[in-house]
């Protein structure tokens, strides 16, 4: 059961797709789609990282920045997508697990706390990248020196939290739940300003 989840394998896992190193998966069926929507969740938030970045330039038209918005609003929706198969997938896996009289509900899902993994990777990847840059100030590297240390401080700790919430879901003395995010601008039946469009249009071809 949840063979091979632990925090620190979850953040090397991060870590070797951002360096483009080789980063398999362990290989044990039973954690198979725990893995696979560990990996999606990644891949969503390196885009989205680029996009974010990308969306921010000041020397393009607006149509561009335009589309840099609606790429990022596609690949925020599969990236929540992918926390919610995860945590659908790690329930699955504690489904012989009945929760103790006492046990505690968490708030935060592991799949969240996964996701923030995947966003603190990130930020520390790109965080030391700053501190090897040879075109800024001494000061500009050792400020980034400090954060990239900060980030991960943050990150050992949170994944001392992940650990211990999944050691716990595994012994019944805390669980978990799926948190629908239910995104409603980008469902045209929910947003308002789409679906007022969509009845204007088809008013119009009457």
């Amino acid at each position: 059961m949840l063979h091979g989840l632990t925090g620190i394998a979850i953040i090397d896992f991060h870590d070797r797709l951002l360096e483009n190193r080789s980063a398999d998966t362990p290989q044990a069926s039973n954690t198979s789609r725990v893995w696979s929507s560990i990996a999606a969740n990644h891949r969503y938030n390196t885009l989205l990282w680029d996009e974010e970045d990308k969306a921010r330039r000041t020397d393009v038209g607006a149509a561009e920045i335009a589309a840099s918005k609606r790429l990022i609003d596609q690949h925020n929706q599969k990236r929540n997508d992918a926390v919610e198969a995860l945590d659908e997938a790690l329930l699955s896996e504690l489904a012989g697990v009945a929760p103790q009289p006492h046990a505690r509900l968490s708030s935060e899902t592991a799949g969240a706390m996964i996701d923030r993994l995947s966003i603190l990777a990130l930020k520390i990847f790109h965080m030391r990248k700053q501190t090897q840059r040879t075109d800024v100030e001494a000061l500009h590297i050792e400020t980034c020196r400090a954060k990239h240390q900060r980030l991960l401080a943050q990150r050992k700790d949170l994944a001392f939290c992940l650990d211990r919430l999944l050691a716990e879901a595994m012994t019944g003395d805390a669980y978990f739940k799926v948190y629908r995010q239910f995104k409603m601008y980008n469902d045209p039946t929910l947003n308002p300003y789409l679906y007022q469009q969509a009845q204007a249009q088809t008013a119009d071809m009457q």
